[in-house]
């Protein structure tokens, strides 16, 4: 099974991550990242309750992220090991447009 992320900001910017051959992060080392990135970025949660699902902080990291950080290269490989290892799947599909995390 083919291992990759792929965040779609847009009709036009989509950005696709491969994971093949490359050293996954652990579950809780992708969230400590992924929690250490939702404070650096300044991100809000999605619901009124403040609750955040793991599929919510991956969505909101990749929207406060936007083209900047997609497109560097360090940064992105990062994201992409933290949202396979954390949501535990070799695919990840975000779209941020869209507010969904699919498997």
């Amino acid at each position: 099974m083919r291992s990759e992320v792929t965040v779609t900001l847009g009709p036009q910017q989509e950005y696709r991550f491969d994971l093949e051959g490359v050293e996954p992060l652990t579950n809780a080392d992708a969230r400590r990242w992924l929690d250490s990135e939702f404070v650096r970025l300044d991100c809000e949660p999605l619901r009124a309750s403040g609750k955040v699902l793991l599929a919510d902080k991956v969505l909101v990291v990749a929207a406060n992220a936007g083209n900047n950080l997609l497109s560097d290269a360090e940064w992105s490989q990062q994201f992409a090991r933290a949202a396979s290892a954390a949501l535990e799947r070799k695919t990840v599909r975000v779209d941020v447009a869209g507010m969904a995390v699919t498997y």
